[in-house]
C-alpha cells in the first residue's frame, strides 16, 4: 500500500489531512479498494477513526478522530452543523448572480448507484450556499458552503441548476467532463471547535487547480 500522507494537523484528539483527487477516503471493493486515506492514516496512527468522507474524485481537507470519544464528539459537531466546510469548484458556464442558495432534496438513484438525484417526494432536505470567485468566458470559479452533508450534494446541486462541475464523470455531460482530467472540486477549509480544549480551529488547503 502507498503510505504517502499529507498531514495538516495532528494532536492527541484529531488529525487533519489533505486528500489527493483519485484516492478513496475509506476502503472500497476488492484488492484495489484497500488503499485509501483511512488506511494510510491508520497505518501511522492506529487510533484514527473516520468522522466524515470526501468523494474519491474530490481533493482537500479530511478530518479524523483519535479514539471513540473524539469520534463521537466530532461526529456530533457535524450532525449539529457546527463544522464550517468550504469548497472551491470550477463549473461550466457563466453564473449570472454573484451568490445564491440551492435548496433541492436529494436521494439515492437506486437503479444507478452511486448516483444521487433530486426528488421532491422522498429526498432529504439539502442546502448549499454558493458565491462567485471568478468568471471567464466558459466557466465560473465558485466557493461552496454545504449546510447539509448529503452524498454528492455539491455535484448534484450544481448540475441541477445548469452549472455542472468541470471534469465530473458522473453528472456532467461529456463535453464538460472533457474540459479537465479530474473533478474540479476541492475541500478548501474546515473550521470547528476542538472537542477537548474548546479552542476554535480553522484549517485551509490551497486549491490545486
Amino acid at each position: 500500500m502507498n503510505d504517502t500522507l499529507a498531514l495538516v494537523h495532528v494532536d492527541d484528539t484529531l488529525i487533519v489531512t489533505d486528500k489527493p483527487s483519485g484516492l478513496l477516503a475509506v476502503p472500497g471493493h476488492g484488492e484495489q479498494g484497500r488503499d485509501c486515506l483511512a488506511a494510510r492514516v491508520q497505518a501511522r496512527y492506529a487510533d484514527a477513526l473516520v468522522v466524515h468522507r470526501l468523494d474519491q474524485a474530490t481533493s482537500g481537507l479530511m478530518l479524523f478522530a483519535r479514539g471513540a470519544d473524539a469520534q463521537r464528539a466530532l461526529s456530533l459537531a457535524f450532525a449539529r452543523r457546527e463544522v464550517d466546510k468550504r469548497y472551491v469548484a470550477v463549473v461550466a458556464g457563466a453564473m449570472h448572480a454573484d451568490e445564491g442558495t440551492i435548496e433541492l432534496p436529494l436521494m439515492r438513484d437506486w437503479p444507478n448507484r452511486p448516483r444521487q438525484i433530486v426528488d421532491f417526494t422522498q429526498g432529504k432536505p439539502s442546502t448549499t450556499h454558493w458565491r462567485v470567485l471568478h468568471r471567464d468566458a466558459s466557466t465560473t470559479r465558485v466557493e461552496l458552503e454545504p449546510l447539509t452533508g448529503r452524498s454528492h450534494q455539491l455535484r448534484v446541486h450544481l448540475q441541477a441548476i445548469g452549472h455542472p462541475i468541470v471534469g465530473d464523470a458522473l453528472y456532467a455531460p461529456p463535453e464538460v467532463q472533457a474540459m479537465a482530467p479530474r473533478l474540479l472540486l476541492h475541500a478548501s477549509a474546515l473550521a470547528f471547535t476542538h472537542p477537548v480544549s474548546g479552542e476554535g480551529l480553522r484549517f485551509t488547503s490551497d486549491v490545486p487547480f
